[in-house]
């Protein structure tokens, strides 16, 4: 999370000792502990609930995708106008032989 190496941790808690005292330090430790804690389990909840959302939304834009695709009218369109040119052609044919 932070970058944060072995000596500043060592730096840290001798301020800490110094400050709070051998007394208070294990209560502030257990406190502080306990702070990380839930921050740590509240931003997992969060980018849970954004990796959810974002796989929702794409699964919407698949299904969206996949229902312009399979639509009937478009392909029904596209083979009456071919079945008109084609009964357009047979007919002049006709009229042709006659």
């Amino acid at each position: 999370m932070f970058d944060i190496g072995f000596s500043e941790f060592v730096l840290i808690g001798i301020v800490a000792l110094i400050v709070l005292g051998p007394e208070r330090l294990p209560g502030a430790a257990r406190t502080v502990g306990a702070l990380l804690r839930r921050a740590r389990n509240s931003w997992a909840n969060v980018r849970n609930e954004v990796e959810r959302e974002l796989a929702a939304e794409e699964l919407k834009r698949s299904m969206r995708e996949t229902a312009a695709a399979a639509d009937p009218s478009e392909e029904l369109r596209k083979t009456a106008d071919q079945f008109r040119d084609t009964t357009s052609e047979v007919g002049r044919k006709l009229d042709e032989r006659s």
